[in-house]
């Protein structure tokens, strides 16, 4: 019987292996010393300089910063951001020192919608700091780590086109997202003709709902750091979960 749940195992863990398709994800390294050369930003430059793991590197081993961004709204074009939180982990560590967390003043009137999601209001940001004056912190603090994402067009896209906005010039990182892994995870365990049978769902993938079904406790969203953490736990708990801690970082990063 040992044998037989050993080999379970094993073939769950080589599914999950094979949950997200990454093959188009570029060999980052790679990108990053093509980056470095091409940046105009000094910061830019700097940061795409620092060493990037490559993509066999084991989960395990991977230095990881959860991000999360507060925002005007969901259009990376038109609105912006207007908080940041950042936490960075491993697998085995959360390092609540390293966490930081920015209001960012986003050059516009907040509407009305949008503070009763974030709770953030005209008067905080009003005496906030540009982007360009914290860029050289945030990019410190993601320099050399894999950027983990709960929804990875929020935080790619808005940094991408916030920097246009702020220095002329985007930006490029490898990313693992929650919530595709999430909705990978509920997907195949829906999958099959008795579940068809029993109209089984996938569950939502709400960073919230998400954490539930892992036992992780519930925290107040639509606050930067707050999220980042929570979407830390959660990740740590998919790969305890679903994953083996030695599989390649390749497997999940795009």
């Amino acid at each position: 019987m040992s044998e037989v749940i050993g080999q379970q195992a094993e073939n769950t863990t080589f599914l999950n292996a094979q949950l997200l398709n990454t093959s188009g994800t570029p060999t980052w390294p790679d990108v990053f010393s093509q980056l470095a050369t091409e940046a105009k930003d000094a910061r830019l430059k700097q940061y795409y300089a620092t060493p990037m793991i490559s993509g066999d590197t084991p989960l395990k081993d991977v230095p990881f910063v959860s991000i999360d961004f507060e925002t005007t709204g969901l259009n990376a074009q038109d609105d912006a951001i207007l908080t940041i939180g950042l936490v960075p982990f491993t697998l085995s560590r959360i390092q609540c020192s390293g966490s930081r967390h920015w209001v960012v003043n986003p050059n516009r009137e907040l509407n009305e919608e949008s503070v009763v999601i974030h709770g953030i209001t005209d008067s905080e940001v009003k005496n906030a700091p540009q982007l360009d004056a914290i860029l050289a912190q945030i990019l410190e603090a993601m320099a050399g780590k894999i950027v983990l994402v709960h929804y990875k067009n929020i935080e790619r896209q808005f940094f991408h086109h916030a920097l246009i906005n702020c220095i002329g010039e985007g930006i490029q990182f490898p990313v693992v997202d929650t919530l595709d892994i999430e909705y990978a995870l509920q997907r195949q365990q829906c999958a099959g003709f008795f579940n068809w049978l029993k109209r089984k769902k996938p569950g939502s993938v709400r960073l919230g709902h998400a954490r539930e079904r892992y036992g992780l406790p519930a925290y107040h969203p639509h606050h930067a750091l707050t999220d980042a953490l929570a979407t830390a736990e959660l990740f740590q708990a998919q790969v305890q979960y679903h994953f083996d801690p030695d599989m390649p970082l390749s497997a999940l990063w795009q």
